[in-house]
């Protein structure tokens, strides 16, 4: 999945806001993780003001740099100034081919360090409005399936989720059941593929776990012709949260796996967390 422009700099002025980009130590991945913060306009007018978070991840091949690459500050510029959107940060970390789990073979543990390391110092180092209604999460792809794992598996974090054509798939490939390697899956549920580690880390397992609540906004989208098939996770995923009474809302429209899909329905998550922020601060009061 290329990008649709060059990646921008780092401390970027935008007439949206601002991009800050830098990187967090990690005692738990014994490296520092890549990330950029996409500041929004009143950020740096206002410094007693804090602002609701979206932490957005990105999909496999890609990094940090992914979202204001392929024109995520242009596309936030514009629906603000169609009174679309607020004020909000996002957040994006750099992932590699985590797909934001800890590993089988404990050589990386990514879920430890977004949960325990990572958020805590971005709502250190940034002025958050901490607090799981205006947390939200995001993602595409295997960014996608991240931010359902995160969403479902730690409602007290998060109060929004959401995804497009998310990694979602019931069972292990067949391909890997019948001896294939498939090394950017088996670095992560590793070889051959240990079952009971991936029903663990499923989302479907998450799904039916968790408890209905109507303050819980989920929101999913796959394009019906998704080239590895995910349209079929994401209606697996739709039924089950149906059935288990967890309100939702989930699409399938027409279109592929890749940025010319992603980018016709992006805008529609970044509305949906908006709206979920927006209606917890109007219920906060001033």
């Amino acid at each position: 999945m290329s990008s649709l422009v060059p990646a921008a700099p780092q401390n970027q002025p935008a007439a949206g806001g601002r991009v800050e980009c830098g990187s967090v130590p990690s005692k738990m991945l014994a490296h520092s993780v890549r990330f950029c913060a996409v500041l929004p306009p009143s950020y740096d007018a206002h410094p007693g003001q804090r602002f609701p978070v979206l932490y957005w991840l990105h999909g496999l091949g890609q990094d940090e740099q992914s979202f204001i690459s392929a024109g995520g500050v242009a596309l936030l510029e514009d629906m603000r100034g169609q009174n679309r959107l607020g004020e909000f940060l996002i957040i994006t970390p750099d992932a590699g081919r985590s797909f934001y789990l800890n590993s089988r073979d404990g050589d990386s543990r990514y879920e430890d360090f977004f949960i325990r390391e990572f958020l805590p110092a971005m709502e250190r180092r940034y002025r958050i409005e901490a607090g799981r209604a205006t947390r939200g999460i995001s993602g595409v792809s295997m960014g996608g399936f991240g931010a359902l794992h995160f969403g479902l598996k730690y409602p007290q974090l998060f109060g929004s989720v959401s995804a497009h054509s998310a990694a979602l798939m019931e069972k292990p490939p067949a391909a890997m059941t019948n001896g294939a390697r498939l090394g950017f899956l088996e670095a992560v549920f590793g070889w051959p593929v240990d079952p009971a580690f991936w029903d663990r880390n499923s989302v479907f397992t998450a799904a039916r776990h968790a408890h209905a609540n109507e303050s819980w906004k989920i929101y999913f989208d796959c394009g019906t012709a998704d080239d590895f098939g995910f349209d079929e996770g994401a209606q697996a995923l739709d039924r089950l949260l149906t059935s288990r009474g967890i309100p939702h809302e989930f699409h399938v429209y027409p279109g592929g796996h890749g940025w010319g899909y992603f980018a016709k329905h992006l805008p529609a998550s970044l509305e949906f967390h908006w709206k979920a922020f927006h209606a917890a601060q109007e219920s906060s009061g001033p």
